[in-house]
C-alpha cells in the first residue's frame, strides 16, 4: 500500500477458518472480513476471537447492509461495516479509523443501526445480575483478560468464563464487546 504508508497488509485469506487461523498467528491491529465467507463467516471468525480472548478490532465489508445483518455485526463487536462497493480511499480510511479505536460505518450503515435498535425496543429493562457477575462486567468493560478478571476478583479462570456465558445470555449477546456495550445501553455500567 504505497499511497498508505500508515498501513500494512498482513496477510490474505479467501475462507474464514484460514482468516482466523492468520488473526491469531499474526495479531493484527485490524481485521477485515467479508460478513459471509467460506467455511467460517466473519461474525463467527469475529466470536472465536473474543471467544480466544483475541482482543482483534474487526472491519467487515460486506455486499448485504441489511440492518438486521448490521446490527448482529455490531451486537458481535465489530468496530466497523462497509459496503463492498466503497471506494479503496474509503476503505483505507476506515481501517485507520477502526485501529484508532473509533467507529466507521457506511451512512446507510448508520440508519440502518438506529431503525433496528428501535424495533428492538429499549424499554429501559436491565436484567438482574449477580454481585459477581457486575465485578466480571466491570473488569471486562475495563479491558481485563479472563485471566486478569479471575486475578482481580480472586476466583477461577474456568469460573469467570461461566459468568461470562450467563452474562452474555442475560444481555442477549455473544461476546465481551457486545456485552460491554450492552450493559452501557441499559445502564448496567456507571
Amino acid at each position: 500500500m504505497t499511497e498508505r504508508p500508515d498501513l500494512e497488509l498482513v496477510a490474505e485469506a479467501e475462507e474464514g477458518t484460514k482468516a482466523l487461523e492468520e488473526i491469531r498467528r499474526l495479531r493484527p491491529d485490524v481485521a477485515v472480513l467479508d460478513i459471509r465467507m467460506p467455511g467460517l463467516d466473519g461474525t463467527q471468525v469475529l466470536g472465536k476471537l473474543h471467544g480466544e480472548g483475541i482482543e482483534a478490532s474487526v472491519l467487515f465489508l460486506s455486499a448485504f447492509l441489511e440492518p438486521e445483518l448490521a446490527y448482529r455485526s455490531v451486537a458481535a463487536g465489530a468496530r466497523g461495516y462497509l459496503s463492498k462497493e466503497a471506494s479503496r480511499q474509503e476503505i483505507c480510511d476506515a481501517i485507520a479509523t477502526v485501529a484508532r479505536g473509533e467507529t466507521a460505518f457506511a451512512p446507510e450503515v448508520e440508519e440502518g443501526l438506529r431503525s433496528a435498535v428501535e424495533r428492538r425496543g429499549l424499554d429501559g429493562v436491565a436484567p438482574e445480575l449477580t454481585p459477581r457477575e457486575h465485578d466480571v462486567l466491570r473488569a471486562i468493560a475495563d479491558g481485563a483478560t479472563v485471566a486478569e478478571v479471575a486475578e482481580r476478583i480472586h476466583i477461577g479462570t474456568a469460573t469467570v468464563k461461566t459468568h461470562l456465558r450467563t452474562l452474555y445470555d442475560k444481555l442477549g449477546v455473544s461476546d465481551r464487546a457486545a456485552a460491554v456495550a450492552e450493559a452501557m445501553r441499559r445502564g448496567l455500567l456507571e
